[in-house]
C-alpha cells in the first residue's frame, strides 16, 4: 500500500445511543480511520467485523448485554481487543476495576473528541497488524 501503511484499523463502536455512535463514526473516519457500529452487544459478537476489529470504544450501560459483559468477554477472548470505554454513569470503583482488567481508556460523557481520537491511536498502536 502507498505511504508504507500495510494496515488502517478496524474501530468498532458499541453503543445504543444513535447520537453518539454518529459522532464518534463521523471523528474518526475524517482521521482516516475505518469504522464499523453496532447499536447493542450482541450485534457485534454476531458481526463478522469481530475478527478484523483492531479498537473497540464500549458503552457500559446498555439494554440486553451490557458493556461490563462484552468487555470480560473480550478480554478472555485468544485475541484480545484493546477497549476504551465510554459512559455517562461510573463510580470510582468501577473506573478503577475495569481500568485494572485492561480497558485502555475511561470516558464519560460527553467526551472531548481530541482526548477519544488520542486514546484511539494509542489503543490501535498496541495491536501488531
Amino acid at each position: 500500500m502507498a505511504g508504507g501503511e500495510s494496515h488502517v484499523g478496524l474501530v468498532g463502536v458499541v453503543d445504543d445511543d444513535a447520537s453518539v455512535v454518529r459522532s464518534i463514526k463521523n471523528l474518526l473516519e475524517s482521521s482516516g480511520l475505518r469504522v464499523a457500529t453496532f447499536g447493542s452487544a450482541e450485534a457485534f459478537l454476531d458481526s463478522n467485523h469481530r475478527a478484523e476489529t483492531d479498537c473497540l470504544i464500549l458503552d457500559l450501560h446498555m439494554p440486553g448485554m451490557g458493556g461490563v459483559e462484552l468487555f470480560t468477554r473480550i478480554a478472555a477472548n485468544e485475541r484480545p481487543i484493546p477497549v476504551i470505554i465510554l459512559t455517562a454513569v461510573t463510580n470510582d470503583d468501577e473506573r478503577e476495576r475495569l481500568l485494572r482488567q485492561g480497558a485502555k481508556a475511561l470516558f464519560m460523557k460527553p467526551f472531548r473528541a481530541p482526548d477519544m481520537l488520542l486514546a484511539v491511536r494509542a489503543a490501535l498502536g498496541t495491536r501488531q497488524p
